[in-house]
């Protein structure tokens, strides 16, 4: 879902050249999520009642070269979790991974958390860690493939989106026409599609 959501905030050649790096990157294997120990600690926050203390102390869990993401990271996961309201009143909640069919493309569709609210609520949480806020495309995108698939993910949720540097979190525009989001995305992933077989290395 991230390479995808990522792909339809770019435009012109640009769709290309992300699409080449990121099918060189899934050849190569390689790819390493620095985020880890930063959700963990946002996790147990919620999960305990702890107010922050597992945030406060995440960096130092870090090799040096993340202490530096780390710390301008926590900052808005404080935000976040200060956002929440009254600890007692909120819980961490089980979610499932859901695969979309998106036109040609499978996108996975993998929430970082669910939270249960004492008044019934449920909200099923995507993290977003980039150093930009995230497009209204890529917000639009991520939501609405998450709303879809909700009866999958934790039932009867509400799909949110944290710009986790900013503390902000996004919600779906209830102005918004599912049927327009649809066939938008399902022009962009056939778009990716072309681009990722024209990307796909040549046999020796």
């Amino acid at each position: 879902m991230l390479g995808f959501t990522r792909y339809v905030s770019r435009t012109g050649p640009a769709k290309a050249t992300f699409v080449g790096g990121l099918r060189r990157q899934r050849e190569r294997r390689s790819g390493f999520n620095p985020h880890g120990q930063l959700v963990k600690a946002l996790k147990a926050d919620i999960a305990f009642r702890t107010g922050g203390s597992y945030l406060a102390g995440v960096t130092n869990l870090v090799k040096e070269r993340w202490k530096p993401l780390y710390e301008t990271l926590r900052t808005g996961a404080g935000t976040y979790l200060s956002s929440l309201g009254d600890p007692e009143q909120v819980s961490l909640a089980q979610t499932r991974d859901a695969i979309a069919t998106v036109g040609p493309l499978a996108v996975k569709i993998n929430p970082h958390f669910g939270l249960r609210y004492e008044d019934g609520r449920r909200e099923a949480v995507r993290l977003h860690f980039d150093e930009d806020p995230p497009s209204a495309e890529a917000t639009t995108a991520m939501l609405h493939l998450m709303a879809r698939h909700m009866d999958q993910i934790l039932p009867n949720a509400e799909p949110v989106l944290v710009d986790l540097r900013r503390g902000v979190t996004h919600r779906i525009d209830p102005a918004a026409r599912p049927a327009d989001i649809e066939s938008w995305l399902s022009g962009e992933a056939a778009a990716f599609t072309a681009m990722w077989a024209a990307t796909a290395t040549p046999a020796a």
